[in-house]
C-alpha cells in the first residue's frame, strides 16, 4: 500500500518552467505562480483554486515576462506527465497588472493537446500525446491584443475519472505581457469563468469507462480561440 501511494505521488507534477521560442526563461517559478499544495491536484471543480491552483490567487512575488503575439510558448515540469490525459491552455486578460489579478475574470481556451496521431494502444485504445514528456509547446495567437495576461496551464489526469469527482486537475498560471509591432486586434472568445467552466460530469472531465479502455477522447472546454483552431495531436 505504501509503495502504491508513493508511486501515485511521483506521477504528480508541477508546472514550474515557462518556455519562450524554444528556450526555458528564468528560474523555476520566476514567471509562474508558486502553489502551496506541493504537487497535489485540484479535484473540486467548484473551487476558486481552479483558476491558478491553491495559493495562486495573486502573483506579487512572481515576475511578468514580455512576449510577442505569435510567439511559441510552452510549459515545462521537473518530472514527467505520469498520468493519462490532455494538456490545455487558457488565457485571461488582466484589468491591470497581471501580478494583481486573481483570475476571476473570463478565460479563452487557446490550446488543447490530447491523443497521439502516430500510435494507438492494443485494441485501438488511445495513446496520450504527452505521455512521459517533460514539456509541451503551443503558439500564442497572433491576434492576441496587447496587455498583461494570466496564461493558465491545465493538465487533466484521467486515471480515476470514471468515478464521480475523481478527476485530477494540475494547474498553474504564468504571468505574461503581450506586445507586438502591429498589436493583435482579436477579441478573445468564447469565454468561461473558473469555477463554472466544468462540472464533475462534463464530458472529458468524467469518462464513462476506465481510461485504458478509451477508444477516443475529446477534451472539455469552450471552442478554441481563435475561431477555427483545432484540438492538437502529436
Amino acid at each position: 500500500l505504501l509503495a502504491a501511494s508513493v508511486s501515485t505521488a511521483l506521477a504528480h507534477w508541477n508546472y514550474d518552467r515557462l518556455i519562450v521560442n524554444g528556450q526555458i526563461v528564468g528560474e523555476p517559478y520566476q514567471y509562474i505562480r508558486r502553489t502551496n499544495n506541493s504537487n497535489a491536484p485540484i479535484q473540486n471543480v467548484n473551487s476558486t483554486d481552479m483558476r491558478c491552483n491553491s495559493g495562486g490567487a495573486f502573483g506579487n512575488t512572481t515576475q511578468t515576462y514580455t512576449v510577442q503575439a505569435g510567439d511559441e510558448l510552452g510549459f515545462g515540469i521537473s518530472e514527467t506527465f505520469g498520468h493519462p490525459g490532455p494538456q490545455q491552455v487558457y488565457l485571461s486578460k488582466a484589468p491591470g497588472a497581471a501580478a494583481d489579478y486573481d483570475g476571476s475574470g473570463e478565460w479563452a481556451r487557446i490550446y488543447s493537446l490530447t491523443t497521439s496521431n502516430s500510435s494507438v494502444g492494443k485494441d485501438g485504445t488511445v495513446i496520450w500525446a504527452t505521455h512521459k514528456a517533460h514539456s509541451f509547446l503551443f503558439r500564442l495567437p497572433a491576434s492576441t491584443p496587447p496587455g498583461e495576461y494570466l496564461l493558465r496551464s491545465e493538465g487533466l489526469a484521467l486515471h480515476a475519472a470514471h468515478k464521480k469527482d475523481n478527476i485530477q486537475f494540475y494547474i498553474a498560471c504564468a504571468q505574461i505581457k503581450v506586445t507586438g509591432a502591429e498589436g493583435g486586434s482579436g477579441s478573445l472568445g468564447p469565454l468561461v469563468k473558473f469555477p463554472g467552466a466544468y462540472m464533475w460530469d462534463t464530458p472529458g472531465v468524467f469518462t464513462p469507462v476506465f481510461w485504458s479502455f478509451l477508444m477516443n477522447y475529446t477534451a472539455p472546454g469552450p471552442a478554441l480561440w481563435p475561431n477555427g483552431t483545432q484540438e492538437q495531436h502529436a
